[in-house]
């Protein structure tokens, strides 16, 4: 399969709950994630999107696209969805993340036995490789280094020249991915 990603890129699988967060995505450049339920780190490389069963029988559970991430800021839901000023969370913030154009992946990734998930990182090599979501889970030999490589991303994205050395969180090592 033809690469799509460079093989150390950071990329976070995130979820399209609508086809017209896709469409947002694809047309306005930009993803929202709610800060309450936000990853720990969205300073990635790439953002994949993983479409859930709101996208019908053809394109549900699976991901076709990828973004590369440009930045991010925070906001309120009200003024990224300007048509839905009554909205319940409407006041609530969220992660404005700015992509670049979206490419449709040489073949999806398809859910197979997995259909529920928030968020996941991965690598560029993963997702060029993998045929199901499964194969975006980094093993453990290869979790301290990406680890190492999304507080690289954290502390350039937050302008700090050094950020102090963190034990590695069992919780956060979950959420990398250890799902055997």
């Amino acid at each position: 399969m033809e690469a799509v990603l460079p093989e150390t890129a950071l990329v976070l699988v995130a979820v399209v709950t609508a086809p017209r967060d896709l469409e947002i995505a694809r047309l306005l450049g930009w993803y929202r994630i709610p800060l309450r339920f936000a990853p720990k780190v969205v300073a990635v490389d790439y953002l994949a999107f993983y479409q859930t069963g709101a996208f019908g029988s053809q394109n549900r559970w699976k991901i076709e696209y990828t973004a590369p991430v440009q930045g991010y800021e925070l906001t309120t839901r009200r003024e990224l969805l300007r048509d839905e000023p009554d909205h319940p969370r409407a006041n609530e913030e969220y992660y404005r993340v700015q992509l670049g154009p979206l490419t449709a992946l040489p073949r999806p990734i398809l859910a197979d036995a997995w259909r529920r998930l928030t968020f996941l990182y991965t690598t560029g090599e993963l997702v060029n490789r993998a045929a199901a979501l499964r194969d975006l889970v980094v093993r453990s030999e290869e979790r301290a280094l990406l680890w190492q490589a999304l507080r690289e991303k954290a502390r350039y994205a937050a302008g700090a020249s050094e950020l102090p050395e963190v034990p590695l969180d069992p919780a956060l090592l979950d959420m990398l991915g250890q799902w055997d």
